[in-house]
């Protein structure tokens, strides 16, 4: 799952204290930010509203299916229920009416469930190849090896490395968030109030080891956050639990879930396995892209998608840790076969060890005009570089050299047109980024029918999957690639510099070397070219 949590993981007291804390809390961002007008509300959205205003009233629209490859979706929530697939030819009733091979799958599927559960926390695909490794390599002798094993085997002693260093760093962060968590609780406990202010911690008298320090960085903190206990559980409380399950799952040698769903894990071509259990354990990612994509426009209240059209197919496919590649096949092609026209992903890893099999899953989405949007990641990465730690991506493992055409790569930019446009976490690349949308501070739909604000390309793909639906769907006409075009060529073209970390230093780079368009995408450009294109399409026929 692609939602950025740096300032989770940067929790520490140097970070907390420093002046870009302190800067990113003050920017004040607007309602519905991502959807709004540069020109006319200040803020680089893309122009949603306005092409609302004045380019579709009293047209009409045909609603167009959305899967949301993802952790779950809350299909009841109030700003969600009303758009959500709902299967014609299928029955709750323990029966496989449509014949499809999965047992009343009325509102989408679940690849992560079983009969008796759901799984909810997943490892690293890293940790699943050692295994794989392990096996192989495990009591063989280093003089023993062929000369094609002894690169499998180099490969494979360094992700052991890798693995070592990523669990130091996780129990040493979770170490470090524990003594800061614990000592601030005290403090708490101290100034006696269940929810202090500024004025508390600035009053108070820190007398123990460490005290001083945490009145430092919570005097700080309140300056700037409205309500400590917001502030603590998603900041602090938020860390220790990422750390932990980073932990005790991720990172994990001996963990494996697969148990719960019951498939073969090692044949990467089963497809019927799960349950139909589209929201899942924690379908706050989910849903939260959901929203983005579709949220009811007309309610007067909570969000306002991208998309008055938007018909979301929740397809459980993503933990909390790494997605297994038959998953993410088996969620294409179901979402496909169920009338997706847009597939959304956001979501991401490593390695890939089964990527031929996604990427025939791509194929026949592609052979079906289905056009796929996939959120770039948040490494602040330059994938022209290292793509091969990006799956899935469009080029195909076939050593063919081609590329997935109906595939749009989605990098995440903020709501001020200066330097700091491109979102400091995003990954980007001139010849593998596409575009880039919003992707900071984005309000959207969240379990239990409440709203949140999440950071990451998660947010700025369905975005760009809720434009091309809007697309779709006033111009049903157009291909999948011709949709991807509109989109690509409608991009608000950035002609200045933006702020680029590279290693720790900080450079000022041209946007125009962030992805292949060189823009923000923009609705109302694009209804304005797909207009003239569809009406060029249809002299033409």
């Amino acid at each position: 799952m692609l939602i950025n949590r740096s300032k989770i993981f940067l929790i520490a007291l140097a970070f907390l204290t420093s002046p870009f804390f302190v800067n990113a809390q003050n920017l004040t961002y607007k309602i519905n930010w991502q959807n709004l007008d540069l020109s006319s509300d200040t803020t680089f959205g893309i122009s949603t509203e306005k092409a609302y205003q004045e380019l579709l009233k009293n047209k009409k629209g045909v609603d167009v299916i959305v899967a949301v490859i993802d952790g779950g979706v809350d299909i009841s929530h109030e700003d969600l229920k009303s758009v959500i697939y709902k299967n014609p030819k299928e029955k709750l009733d323990g029966k496989d009416e449509d014949k499809n091979g999965y047992v009343d799958d009325i509102n989408g599927w679940n690849f992560l469930g079983g009969p008796n559960g759901d799984v909810e926390f997943e490892t690293l695909e890293l940790v699943r190849e050692i295994r794989r490794l392990d096996a192989k390599f495990g009591n063989k002798s280093v003089d023993a090896l062929s000369k094609d094993e002894e690169a499998e085997y180099l490969k494979y002693k360094d992700m052991k490395a890798e693995l070592t260093q990523k669990l130091t760093e996780a129990k040493n962060n979770l170490n470090g968030i524990y003594g800061f968590k614990t000592v601030l609780e005290s403090v708490v406990k101290k100034i006696g109030k269940e929810n202090p202010t500024l004025a508390d911690f600035e009053s108070f008298n820190a007398t123990e080891p460490g005290e001083a320090q945490i009145k430092k960085v919570m005097v700080n903190v309140m300056k700037e956050e409205a309500d400590f206990i917001t502030f603590k559980k998603e900041q602090i409380d938020g860390a220790f639990d990422h750390f932990k399950e980073q932990a005790e799952y991720n990172y994990n040698m001996d963990y494996n879930p697969r148990n719960i769903v019951g498939d073969d894990e090692n044949n990467p071509t089963q497809k019927i396995y799960g349950n139909n259990d589209a929201k899942g354990p924690d379908a706050l990612h989910g849903s939260h892209v959901a929203g983005i994509i579709g949220a009811i426009r007309t309610n007067n209240f909570g969000i306002k998608g991208v998309s008055n059209h938007a018909i979301i197919l929740p397809v459980r496919a993503v933990p909390n840790g790494d997605e297994r590649d038959k998953d993410v096949a088996n969620a294409i092609r179901y979402a496909v076969d169920n009338g997706a026209k847009v597939i959304n992903m956001s979501f991401g890893k490593g390695y890939s060890p089964n990527k031929d099999v996604v990427d025939d899953a791509v194929k026949y989405a592609i052979s079906k005009d289905v056009l796929l949007i996939h959120a770039a990641g948040n490494d602040n990465m330059n994938l022209d570089l290292d793509n091969s730690k990006n799956f899935p991506n469009r080029l195909y493992a076939d050593q063919s050299g081609t590329a997935a055409p109906s595939w749009i790569e989605v990098g995440a930019s903020g709501p001020v047109d200066d330097n700091s446009l491109k979102a400091t976490f995003s990954n980007y690349g001139k010849t593998t980024v596409d575009v880039f949308a919003p992707g900071v501070r984005i309000n959207s739909t969240t379990p239990n029918s409440t709203y949140t604000e999440e950071d990451g390309t998660s947010m700025a793909s369905p975005v760009v999957a809720g434009l091309a639906a809007l697309i779709r769907s006033y111009y049903p006409k157009l291909t999948a690639i011709q949709v991807k075009n509109v989109i690509m060529e409608s991009v608000v073209k950035i002609n200045h510099n933006v702020d680029l970390m590279v290693g720790k230093k900080e450079k000022t780079v041209p946007f125009t070397d962030l992805c292949i368009s060189g823009g923000i995408v923009n609705t109302y450009n694009a209804l304005k070219l797909a207009e003239g294109m569809s009406n060029a399409t249809s002299a033409i026929k």
